[in-house]
């Protein structure tokens, strides 16, 4: 069985899908909540994470609120519902960080199918979403910068990166952003491997290249 946690501020909506999917029989919802706060308590509360977080990310916000989770819930795949049609929005929850998508014209089907892709580790979007991605990523390549080879940074990890420059601790990050230090050591992590730096200071001194701020939703994002 697939343990999910259903974050929605509508309550009709996420008490309908967590009755919808407990009828499924392969999926077990282990709560639900009306935001982002409540719902990583609820998974503090409970005897072991579950296994997707299923975040509503209409309407707006989106990106924050899944950098939210993903701080809170190390390691715990979210999958993001009712996402728009919008290339801007795709793109903008794609580098956030999620692990999957499901549109406003999906169905019950695909939902339970992407649920399960998603907790096996695979990453399943609508083809709508596909083809964004790749409207992107030919973008770039006709752009001639493409794909950065070290990969991009998402939101947090520019903001963690902007810190480090400014000489922040570890500890003094995890208390400015209000988050936990072992995840701030979990971002700090991805950003040595992203740039292909060894120190925090080959970060901080790429942070200030024109490498990085010159042209930073090229190198770093998928962003407009």
């Amino acid at each position: 069985m697939i343990r999910v946690v259903v974050i929605s501020g509508i309550c009709l909506y996420r008490e309908g899908l967590a009755e919808m999917l407990g009828r499924t029989g392969v999926i077990t919802v282990a709560g639900s909540a009306a935001d982002v706060g409540e719902g990583l308590a609820l998974c503090g509360g409970l005897d072991q994470p579950p296994d997707v977080i299923l975040l509503d990310t209409f309407p707006a916000d989106a990106a924050l609120r899944i950098e939210e989770v993903l701080d809170g819930l190390p390691g715990v795949p979210v999958l993001a519902l009712t996402v728009p049609n919008s290339e801007r929005e795709i793109l903008a929850v794609a580098e956030a960080g999620i692990a999957g998508f499901v549109t406003l014209d999906a169905s019950v089907d695909e939902l339970v199918a992407a649920i399960e892709s998603v907790a096996r580790g695979e990453a399943l979007c609508s083809p709508s979403v596909a083809a964004a991605l790749i409207r992107r990523l030919a973008s770039l390549a006709r752009s001639g910068h493409g794909p950065s080879p070290i990969g991009p940074l998402t939101t947090r990890e520019r903001e963690i990166l902007e810190l480090i420059d400014e000489g922040y601790s570890n500890k003094q990050i995890a208390q400015r952003l209000r988050i936990e230090l072992p995840t701030v050591k979990n971002h700090v992590h991805h950003i040595l491997v992203k740039l292909g730096v060894n120190r925090r200071a080959e970060a901080a001194a790429l942070a200030r290249s024109s490498a990085i701020r010159g042209r930073p939703d090229e190198a770093l994002s998928f962003g407009d």
